[in-house]
This record gives C-alpha cells, structure tokens and sequence, in this order.
C-alpha cells in the first residue's frame, strides 16, 4: 500500500483504473505514484494538481515535510541546514519570539492595512522572496515557479545570481504576470574577483527588468557547512585542495571593499541594496558608500556559527541609519507575528528563505503564492490582535516597554 502525505485514500500496488478515474495529486508526486503503484501506463487518468490546502497546508511549517518527501537527500541538506553546530539556526527564529507583545484592545477595526513603500513603490505587504540557489533542483519550474508565485501573491521576488532559469526567461514572466506589464523583481549577486563578470551579470538583469541590485557582502569566504561539504554540494574546482582544509571560493572576490558599493550602483544605475549587514556601524559606512537599502542578514545562519540572530540586532541597525535608507530583515521568519516584530522593531519589510522553497518543491508555483497568503494573513490577524491595525501603529510600544 502506498499512501500520499495528506491524504486518507490508499492505493494498493497493481489496482487497475477505470476509465475517467480522476485523482488529485501534485505533479511533482506523479512520478513516484507510477513508480510504487506498478503501473507503466496511466491512460485516461487524470491528474488534478493539488492545492495546498488540500494537502492540509495552513502555517508556513506544513510545507517542510511535504517538501522534504520529494527533495534529493544533499539537496534538502544543503537547503535546511545551517553553519557549524547549527546553533545560529535555531536561535534565528527563536528570537523573533521576544520580547512579547502586550496588546491594546476594543481599537474598532475589521481590516489591517499591510502596505508598506520600498523604492517609492507600494508594497500590499511588506513581504519579499529571499534569493536561494539552485531551484530547479526542488521543482521542474525553478525560479520561475517562485516568480509566478511571488507575482500572484503580491511578494517582491529576489532572483539569487546561481539560477537555472535565464534571466530574461525571468524578465518576460515578469512582464507578462504583472497589471502594469512591469515586472517587480531584484536580482541578488556576489562580487566576482573578476569585475567584469559581475558587470555583465549585473546589466542582463537590468536589462531584463530588475529594479533593484541586491550585493551580499557576508560571504568573502566558504563556511563550515559539514552535511554540504560531505555531499559536495560546495561544487568547488578538482584543485587538489581537500574538503577539510579548503577556505576561498573561487566566484568570490576576499579582498572587496567599501568602494564596490559604489562602483556598483554606477554600472547597475538602479537602487543598491547592501545584503548580510548585522553591525550598526557596517549599516551606516554602506549607506554613506551610496546603498538605498540593507538587509540585516546572518545568511540563514549559514556562515558563521553562534552570530548575533537578526531580531536581536535589527533594532540598533534601524537606529544608525536614521530614516536614510530602507532596513529589511532575513532570518528565522515563519509566522504572521515575526513580522509584526520584525515592523515593530523598525524593519520597512521582511524576506522569507526556506519556507519558500519548501512552498516550491511540494506545489510549485501554487504553494509560493500559499505560503506568502498564510503570512499575510497572519500578518493581519496579528496587527488586528494587536489593536495595531496600521503600519504607522507597529512600534516597539507593543512590547509594552513604556510600561
């Protein structure tokens, strides 16, 4: 017997189908059905893809083990897992729990405005899709799966540089899934000691529509990730150098600096958005060096171990910029209520990683759009709740600390 997560129905191996027998299922599961059920030849069935809902999807966490059950071992490691002993992983989203929130109530609202403004564009929410590598890898449609999911649900799409789908493929999906025919998408890159290759890859994605160019800046050299480098999921060059004693990585330059924000937002001419930041005062020299925005970002927790969370820092980051650029947050976001913490502590708006990609590799581009419906939904409940039913309320007197 075999039976599909989320559903009661067991099919035993080898029962034939009538004709006109419909099945609801998502595709990415139709391969292992014909596999584990003995049947070569599916013939009149049809194939209804699921909905997440029915599937029983209804917090962002019911994704991960959906998508787990259809992910290649190495690629669900080096997706999930963190740097070191994984400590920073835990403690990421741990934080977002503190300090708790003391409510107002009998505020009269039915209806929570979740809009926010980046880039002197409106936002409906304040909720933008991480960059994340190597996509195709969850689901067939990749990147443009994720794009189609942020286009639907109203979620700015970050395109990570290590994509398997083309970027103007990207740019014309874009184009074509968005009312005003522009496509609201930034591209994420890393400085190539080679300048002239960042150049080009920075240009095709403007070229293709991108409004904004995201650098991270965490990353000059490789990470204690244990389960990617047992799985070589590191893809490093047959140098001679060995797993365990391996530190630079050859695609990204150890020796850039300060200067490069500049340089960049000359060649790229669109806003500069600085990735990776969690000291004050590095938030404060990329502002000064042209940034219009930074993303306090501990990279999922997937550099360096035992790092401050981003919760914990954010709000002396907010305080150094001082209104003169945009400050987003990364890092552990997996409820409504993170993000509420997340705006109360000063953020203009939040980025979501993993629960994305689990989105994508159990139901495509369906369950991108779910997963950012379940957190704005959550978002408006919890501002609700809150007696907080507009941005301009989300302040740190929700913690009470006037109190």
């Amino acid at each position: 017997m075999w039976q599909h997560p989320g559903h009661d129905r067991e099919v035993p191996a080898g029962t034939p189908l009538k004709e006109g027998f419909s099945l609801t299922i998502h595709p990415v599961i139709v391969d292992l059905w014909r596999e584990r059920c003995g049947i070569a030849h599916l013939g009149s069935l049809t194939l209804v893809p699921s909905h997440p809902l029915d599937d029983g999807v209804l917090a962002v966490r019911d994704f991960e083990p959906l998508a787990q059950a259809v992910t290649e071992p190495a690629m669900w490691d080096y997706l999930t897992n963190g740097a070191g002993d994984q400590r920073s992983l835990s403690e990421n989203i741990a934080a977002w729990q503190r300090p708790e929130f003391v409510p107002r109530v009998l505020v009269p609202a039915d209806d929570a405005d979740t809009a926010v403004s980046i880039f002197n564009r409106r936002w409906p929410h304040p909720i933008a899709l991480a960059p994340t590598a190597f996509q195709s890898s969850y689901h067939p449609e990749g990147e443009a799966g994720s794009l189609r999911g942020a286009l639907a649900s109203g979620a700015t799409y970050i395109q990570s540089t290590m994509s398997s789908v083309p970027l103007n493929e990207l740019g014309v999906i874009a184009r074509e899934g968005n009312e005003d025919g522009r496509g609201h998408w930034w591209f994420q890159t890393y400085l190539n000691p080679d300048r002239g290759v960042t150049r080009a890859l920075v240009e095709s994605a403007v070229a293709a529509g991108a409004e904004a160019v995201v650098l991270t800046v965490d990353s000059p050299v490789l990470a204690a990730r244990d389960a990617d480098r047992r799985n070589n999921r590191h893809l490093m060059p047959d140098d001679g150098v060995q797993a365990h004693q391996r530190i630079l990585n050859p695609v990204i330059d150890p020796l850039a600096s300060w200067e490069d924000i500049d340089w960049l937002r000359e060649v790229s001419g669109v806003p500069v958005v600085v990735k990776g930041v969690l000291h004050p005062d590095d938030a404060v020299r990329a502002v000064d060096h042209g940034a219009a925005a930074v993303v306090v970002s501990n990279h999922g927790a997937r550099n360096l171990d035992t790092v401050v969370p981003t919760a914990q820092v954010l709000p002396h980051v907010v305080h150094a910029v001082a209104g003169r650029a945009h400050v987003l947050v990364d890092g552990g976001i997996r409820r409504g209520t993170d993000i509420v913490r997340a705006l109360a502590l000063g953020a203009d708006a939040v980025l979501i990683g993993r629960p994305y990609v689990w989105a994508l590799a159990s139901h495509g581009a369906a369950g991108v759009q779910h997963c950012v419906e379940i957190l704005r939904t959550e978002l408006s409940m919890a501002m609700l709740l809150l007696g907080a039913p507009s941005r301009a309320e989300l302040t740190a007197e929700l913690f009470g600390l006037h109190l």
